[in-house]
């Protein structure tokens, strides 16, 4: 089952060579829209390391809440989806879906789809005389007229500030950690209601931790309908898509550049609405959470110390006081662009921004010509439906034509 790729011996390009564009990150949206660009028959420099967030930042044993249909990269001629490879490696669908057949999916369709991946890092991107320089950590230099950002989550992480005090040994993200095993038999702390956070604290108590879980809100669970056996009229309701059975989600999928053409306001009030997919948990943790972990519902941390090694937390009834040993952070991701560290502050002193994200038009670019984003970094501008693998085709194929266009234009 296992996908062999080599990971040592990265296909490096000469110093300071040519390409059409350069694709940075190279998780499901950096692959996608690498193999739509290659598709296009333009030449395509594309550098990180393959998964990498969900190979070293997610845990082992993790569920993938979306359903395995609507996770599949995408390639121009639709040759590596997840179907092709259940049939090639010898597997069957499930739903839900394990991280580990994602990973090894990913790695596959990489093998097939994007075989020249550099897993070099870049250092710096800046802009001159109309082209993208791509300095990267071994020293070399790329010249392209266009780039696409794929960052990962894990530049994004939000760690409310409140916590700011407190240790790294103390207090971490939910997506720091590939494994849970050295704290069993600890008392911990999971703050959050989200899918992140509920699935971190099922995975503690079946490594055996003593798991506290603190929600600002009631926890809320996503609907168990298999997709196989809903009545007509459940479908006529709620028909088939990807991020959730409903027609606003069907929309994004059927009409994924509509968004983007929203006024800023109207964007706004669908985000902090309907298109927020506020925390939930999907259906199969309810029996791992629900007597198993201490619940602690509708409340705030009003103080976090740190006292005697551990850590010691007070809620906002004040009569509640926690211990633990470890305290993990379910609070998401927040798109920031100020934090990716290879952007050259003379480039991004130029990207237009709205609440730290890229504004971008939609082709997926920002107000500097040839430079796109994809991925969560485009939520704010481009819509919910790009927080999601489910996403990856959409965005690939606008980008493919955009800079498949940009690169026509100027031979």
């Amino acid at each position: 089952m296992n996908v062999s790729v080599d990971m040592k011996k990265p296909q490096h390009s000469t110093p300071t060579s040519e390409y059409d564009v350069v694709v940075v990150g190279a998780g499901p949206y950096g692959l996608s829209t690498a193999a739509h660009l290659q598709g296009r028959g333009l030449k395509v420099a594309i550098f990180g390391k393959p998964l990498k967030l969900w190979r070293e930042h997610m845990p082992k044993g993790m569920l993938l809440r979306s359903y395995w249909w609507a996770t599949n990269l995408s390639d121009p001629e639709k040759k590596y989806g997840l179907e092709q490879y259940f049939q090639a490696e010898g597997q069957h669908e499930s739903d839900p879906f394990l991280i580990e057949t994602f990973i090894d999916y990913g790695l596959w369709f990489q093998k097939h789809a994007v075989p020249h991946v550099d897993e070099t890092y870049v250092k710096t991107i800046e802009r001159k005389e109309g082209q993208f320089l791509v300095t990267l950590v071994d020293g070399r230099v790329v010249r392209a007229p266009a780039v696409v950002m794929a960052p990962g989550l894990n530049y994004y992480v939000y760690r409310p500030a409140e916590y700011d005090h407190m240790p790294d040994e103390l207090v971490s993200h939910t997506g720091d950690h590939p494994s849970f095993d050295r704290f069993a038999g600890k008392h911990v702390v999971v703050i959050g209601g989200g899918q992140s956070a509920l699935e971190t604290a099922a995975l503690l108590n079946e490594c055996g931790a003593e798991v506290q879980l603190v929600t600002r809100s009631p926890l809320r669970w996503l609907s168990g309908n298999s997709m196989h056996d809903r009545t007509f009229i459940r479908r006529l309701k709620a028909p088939k898509a990807g991020i959730a059975p409903g027609w606003f989600n069907w929309g994004l999928e059927y009409f994924p550049y509509t968004f983007q053409r929203l006024p800023r306001s109207a964007k706004n009030r669908l985000l902090r609405g309907r298109a927020s997919y506020g925390p939930a948990g999907a259906h199969w943790l309810y029996d791992r959470i629900i007597g198993k972990v201490s619940l602690h519902e509708l409340q705030r941390v009003q103080e976090i110390k740190e006292v005697d090694g551990g850590a010691t937390l007070t809620l906002s009834n004040n009569d509640v006081v926690l211990k633990a040993d470890h305290v993990f952070l379910g609070t998401g991701y927040r798109a920031d662009i100020k934090k990716l560290p290879m952007l050259h502050p003379s480039l991004l002193s130029e990207i237009q921004t709205y609440a730290g994200a890229p504004v971008l038009n939609n082709r997926f670019e920002t107000n500097i010509t040839g430079l796109y984003f994809v991925g969560f970094s485009t939520v704010l501008s481009c819509g919910p439906l790009f927080r999601f693998v489910v996403g990856t085709d959409a965005a690939a194929r606008r980008v493919g034509g955009a800079v498949a266009r940009q690169a026509a234009s100027v031979k």
